[in-house]
């Protein structure tokens, strides 16, 4: 766990989800290839006031964000993140991803969108979109 002599620290995750389920398996996928969840949301609201209480230096090094939720979307909930931090790595996640959704992720600048199909892959998905 250390290279060069410093300890590198696991990238850290915020993942919001409205279903309970879902934010579990979540979690059982990428706490098993090595990421930490610091905070979960269940809707757009809570998943603002979760990022701003993991303000520097806890913020996250990805937010997944399913995009069809109670209070606010994951567009809507992105869009203010990447306002306020613009190199804020964010992951759509959504079991309803057609192209209009996927189109308006990339124009706000969110770094992927993963269906909810591919859950098993979302380790993967942030890896890639990290580099």
């Amino acid at each position: 766990m250390s290279v060069d002599g410093q300890t590198s620290t696991p990238p850290s995750v915020l993942v919001v989800d409205d279903e309970p389920d879902i934010r579990m398996l979540v979690r059982v996928f990428l706490e098993k290839d090595g990421f930490e969840i610091v905070a979960e949301a269940e809707d757009g609201p809570q998943a603002l006031e979760r990022f701003h209480a993991l303000a520097p230096p806890q913020t996250p090094t990805v937010v997944l964000l399913d995009n069809r939720m109670p209070g606010l979307t994951g567009l809507e909930v992105a869009e203010q993140i990447l306002a306020e931090q613009p190199d804020q790595l964010i992951v759509l996640f959504s079991a309803h991803l057609d192209s209009a959704v996927q189109e308006k992720a990339l124009a706000l600048g969110i770094a992927a969108c993963a269906s909810k199909m591919e859950t098993h892959r979302i380790p993967e998905i942030i890896r890639n979109a990290m580099r």
